[in-house]
This record gives C-alpha cells, sequence and structure tokens, in this order.
C-alpha cells in the first residue's frame, strides 16, 4: 500500500519530535509536514503540490485555535481527514470540534500506539475517539434526547407560539388558558432547557433540539 501522508499542527516542539519520531518509523506512513500554527500549516500547503491526507490538530496553538482553524483547512484541503489530539476533553471543546469538521477526538494521554491505530481507523473511512471522549459524546447526546422529550404536549404547544412569534396573550388565547398560566409554563420551560431567554429557545427550536 501507499504511505499514508500525516501533517501534525502542534506548538508543542517535546511532543512534535516524539510524533515525528514514533509515526517516521512506522511502515506505509510519512510525516510530511509538522507546524506550530494552523497559520504557518496554510501557508506551506498554499505552496504545496504534496498534500497530507490526515491531520492530528491541537486545539491550544500558537495564534488561532485548532478549532478556529477547521474550516480553513477544510477550505484548502475538502478531503482531509482530521484528527483532534488535545489536552481538552470537555463536552464544548469537543462537541465544537466535531460540528466544525473534525472526524475523531483524542486525548493527549493516548498512547502513541493507539494514536497510530486511529490514524489507520479513520484512513480507511472509519472514525475513532479515546475511550473517556467516546463516553463523553454518548452522554451528550444521551442528554439531548432525554431533553427533547421532557417537555410536556402543552409545553411544546407554548414553545410553537414562541417560535412563530407570538405574544403570552396570543397563545393563552390560542390555548384557551391564561397569560400567568403561559409565564408559568416559560418559566418551567427554560428551566427544564437550562436556558434563560426566548433567543436561547428560539435557536434551540431552529436546531431541533427540542
Amino acid at each position: 500500500m501507499d504511505s499514508i501522508r500525516l501533517a501534525i499542527i502542534e506548538d508543542d516542539t517535546l511532543i512534535q519530535e516524539s510524533l515525528k519520531d514514533y509515526f517516521n518509523a512506522q511502515p506505509h506512513l510519512e510525516c510530511l509536514l509538522i507546524t506550530a500554527s494552523v497559520e504557518d500549516f496554510i501557508k506551506v500547503i498554499e505552496l504545496s503540490k504534496n498534500y497530507p491526507e490526515i491531520i492530528l490538530l491541537d486545539i491550544n496553538l500558537l495564534g488561532m485555535s485548532g478549532i478556529e482553524g477547521i474550516p480553513l483547512i477544510l477550505k484548502e484541503l475538502p478531503e482531509v481527514s482530521i484528527i483532534m489530539l488535545t489536552t481538552f476533553e470537555d463536552n464544548d471543546s469537543i462537541y465544537k470540534a466535531l460540528c466544525a469538521g473534525a472526524c475523531s477526538y483524542l486525548s493527549k494521554k493516548t498512547p502513541l500506539k493507539k494514536i497510530l491505530e486511529a490514524i489507520l481507523v479513520v484512513h480507511q473511512g472509519g472514525s475513532y475517539m479515546s475511550p473517556a471522549i467516546a463516553r463523553k459524546v454518548a452522554n451528550h447526546f444521551a442528554q439531548k434526547q432525554i431533553k427533547s422529550t421532557v417537555l410536556t404536549e402543552r409545553q411544546k404547544e407554548i414553545v410553537t407560539g414562541i417560535v412563530a412569534g407570538k405574544s403570552y396573550k396570543m397563545i393563552a388565547n390560542d390555548l384557551f388558558i391564561s397569560i400567568d398560566t403561559v409565564r408559568t409554563h416559560i418559566k418551567n420551560i427554560y428551566k427544564t432547557l437550562e436556558i434563560n431567554s426566548k433567543a436561547e429557545l428560539i435557536r434551540k427550536s431552529y436546531d431541533n433540539e427540542l
């Protein structure tokens, strides 16, 4: 098989060297490029004719963050697969990176052998997560599913009215309830969905999170 062409975007020189030495020692894997920032990576790629197939991308970088850089990288290399390799394991970072276009997410605590395994899986068209990350992803979507079912039918009717731009009075008239009852439902909806404003409620509706 042809060598898997790999690039690394990482600003820690010790980690750079560790990854480069390990991967260059592997058969059928070529570490084409290492940069300390997304900006430097884009500059090099624009002048290159040999493009990576897979990128290991950190989040906390010199210049823009790895997550901010994902759309720019994919604009230059639409077919590239991006594996996040980072110390950040919070739900928000994971979710934002995957939504931005990363196909896999690994903790920097992952052994080199497992990182290599992830690269091989991704090269074959798959996706790979560190076990702790996979659990967080599963819990995130499970929680979203739970939240989507906890609203009562009446609360869903009120949400529909709000998204349609109706006033509390109009919603009350449509549902034959008092304005105070509508306000109580709104308060309970906000509490259930852990939000604080009508704008957040409308956004969740548009994002199909209800």
